[in-house]
């Protein structure tokens, strides 16, 4: 076994792979560049390597520096995690020609299936059902058109090296193939240094479901059941589960055993998944095969009990697989929210900055763990890079963490990770928190009714406020209501008031809710504290009896209500509470009857027309302006393209308009709300 290895990445994986490399009685090394001098990962190595700049392809990208690193530690295994280096054949075999293990596939493996037009040859050859497509390099946009028309929109253009959802596009006729094979050309070799780019018939109604494989240096390969990745928004997945409730058994053990031929055809040691593309009738289509851990691979932790990077370093040591197939378990079910610093009011757009509060869900269960006390299926787990206080930087990619919850069936796995994302506080920058309530609360979610095309189809003028209803909105009246109560009543204990005018907080007040389109609700409410310091609240019709087990001074609050536990958020916001439940985050001002009377009187002050302006909506690098002073643009006409986490995010007229003015410069690091141009 290893003395030391050297994680070759960065955030969330390298503290995964650091953690069970401790527990295995392993030295590890971290490397960074300048942006992640103070990032977690550096902190819980027991080394700590600088290798660059802050721009991936100045640092984690440099093989050179990563060896290096290596010589000049002694690191014997270089583990890559995903992303950066981790698919890279070169980066595989140079790191064996220097005498240094790779915790992960042979070079040659990465080479037949990493790329992914060569894996569908493979693939191909061996038998397993392809889907139609033009597998060779594409070179221009133009006969990325020619080709596209042969196969039939709508189709799917897709870069070699692809992944994480970067460098794919699909497109339904020729202007979105043309501008797809440009924009995919372009993210492919910013983010991978390979802008190969093919085209295949993209399959409508399908479902994403992978197979785990695992594979040591004396020819077993098993696969560990499947995972569910249906659930994406623009071809990245959102929420993973496993198993998945779609399969039949005999589906299951077909891919499995597909999967593992094809493991096997190109001589597979360690962890690896092959996806498929599955239909409505089950039938299902080899898509590619990522040579690497997932991102999703802790919910297959959680249902086998096996800790995924401690076999991938076993199998780099040359140690057999301690178990065979029949004896692999299946237990309970798993779900993983990948919690992103992104802003889903807003279009998703990400946010970057310091984390001014980081609280996540107290957890219960660690990699390898299946169950809790007393021998019951279940808990929650993080896994993450970052820290209360860090920074999120602009130029990775935008996780924050993993949210694993593993229950004893999916319902109680479902039940499990609402309670846990009421209870995860994030502060200082924007999580898509609010977006995976609503996705987990959503009936066709619950039911198991979904396919890839789920958020476009529910969501399709994007996520708003309005989209995450609440199942009780009276009970965030009321919780409001209860707080306010309670700052009264510390504030009647100072001393020094004045005699005959002390303060005596009252039982009766209005909850004056405030809608994310400015209109106001103003609800009677009223509340009596008991002698065990709960309280029975009365919102218009509705009774409650809350009982709050945290103090205040929280932003996540523990209690039940009539007698059942919930998690919510509530913060003081000057004159507003701010609840936050479900998804739902609700700003509640509390009035006195005779208050609330006086309140409906005060003007309203108009925001601010920024309509004749073109705003950064994000920090980051202004990569293209395509328009000038005194051009006539139309809606939907581009007008500027923004880089921010390794991804493209092009802005659009949103009316006819005049560029009047051209306020930043192509290459200039924008930051949120910077003018770009101004409209006459």
């Amino acid at each position: 076994m290893f003395d030391k290895i050297l994680i070759a990445n960065r955030g969330e994986i390298a503290c995964r792979v650091i953690k069970t490399a401790r527990k295995m009685g392993i030295r590890t090394v971290a490397v960074y560049s300048d942006a992640d001098r103070d990032a977690r990962h550096v902190s819980l190595a027991d080394e700590a390597v600088h290798i660059g700049a802050a721009p991936s392809r100045e640092s984690y990208l440099v093989a050179d520096r990563i060896i290096a690193a290596c010589r000049q530690t002694g690191a014997q295994a270089v583990h890559p995690g995903y992303g950066f280096l981790s698919e890279n054949e070169a980066f595989a075999r140079r790191v064996e020609e220097e005498g240094i293990v790779f915790i992960g596939p042979k070079h040659h493996s990465i080479a037949a299936m990493g790329d992914k037009i060569a894996s569908k040859k493979l693939a191909a050859e061996a038998q397993v059902s392809t889907i139609p497509g033009w597998n060779d390099a594409i070179e221009t946009a133009e006969r990325a058109v020619e080709i596209a028309r042969d196969i039939g929109y709508p189709v799917m253009i897709k870069a070699s090296a692809g992944g994480g959802g970067k460098g794919l596009r699909v497109a339904y006729g020729d202007k979105e193939a043309f501008e797809g094979f440009t924009s995919c050309r372009n993210e492919a070799r910013n983010s991978f240094g390979d802008d190969r780019v093919f085209i295949e018939k993209f399959v409508e109604e399908p479902r994403h479901i992978e197979i785990q494989v695992l594979g040591d240096a004396h020819g077993h390969v098993v696969y560990l059941w499947e995972r569910e990745c249906s659930i994406q928004r623009r071809h990245q997945k959102v929420i993973e589960e496993a198993p998945s409730p779609f399969l039949s058994e005999a589906t299951r053990r077909a891919m499995g055993e597909q999967a593992v031929a094809l493991a096997k055809a190109v001589r597979y040691q360690s962890a690896g998944t092959v996806e498929f593309v599955v239909g409505k009738d089950q039938r299902f289509y080899f898509l590619e095969m990522n040579t690497r851990l997932q991102v999703e691979h802790p919910v297959t932790e959680c249902i086998t009990g096996l800790d995924l990077v401690e076999q991938m370093i076993r199998v780099a040591a040359g140690e057999p697989l301690g178990f065979t197939q029949e004896e692999i378990p299946r237990q309970g079910w798993a779900i993983e929210c990948r919690i992103n610093a992104e802003d889903p009011f807003r279009g998703f757009l990400p946010s970057t900055g310091r984390l001014v509060k980081y609280q996540p869900p107290a957890q219960t269960m660690e990699a390898s763990v299946r169950t809790l006390q007393g021998g019951e299926i279940g808990g929650v787990r993080v896994d993450t890079g970052v820290y209360e206080g860090g920074e999120i930087p602009m130029y990775y990619d935008s996780m924050i963490a993993k949210l694993i919850v593993h229950g004893r069936d999916r319902a109680d796995a479902i039940a499990r990770m609402r309670h846990a994302l009421n209870g995860f506080a994030i502060r200082g920058i924007h999580s898509n928190i609010p977006f995976q309530a609503a996705l987990l609360g959503h009936p066709r979610f619950v039911s198991g009714d979904f396919n890839t095309g789920f958020i476009a189809e529910q969501y399709p003028k994007g996520f708003s406020a309005e989209r995450v209803p609440n199942e009780d909105p009276a009970f965030l009246l009321a919780l409001a209501v209860v707080a306010n109560r309670i700052h009264l009543h510390r504030a009647s204990r100072i001393t020094g008031q004045l005699p005959g005018h002390e303060l005596k907080p009252r039982e009766d007040f209005v909850a004056v809710a405030t809608a994310a389109d400015g209109a106001q609700q103003h609800v009677p409410v009223r509340v009596h504290v008991r002698e065990d310091k709960s309280f029975d609240v009365t919102v218009e019709s509705r009774d409650y009896h809350i009982v709050f087990r945290t103090p205040l001074r929280e932003i996540v609050i523990d209690g039940s209500v009539n007698g059942r536990p919930f998690c919510a958020q509530i913060e003081r916001l000057g004159l507003p509470y701010r609840i936050s439940h479900g998804g739902t985050q609700v700003d509640v001002k509390v009035f006195t009857p005779s208050a609330a009377a006086l309140q409906k009187l005060m003007p309203f002050k108009a925001p601010p027309d920024l309509s004749k302006f073109l705003l950064s909506p994000m920090p980051g690098l202004l990569v293209d302006v395509a328009v000038q002073a005194g051009q006539k643009v139309l809606a939907g006409e581009k007008l500027a393209v923004i880089e921010a986490m390794k991804m493209e995010n092009i802005l659009v007229a949103t009316q006819d308009g005049v560029v009047a003015k051209v306020a930043a410069a192509k290459g200039e690091s924008l930051a949120v709300d910077q003018v770009i141009l101004e409209f006459a």
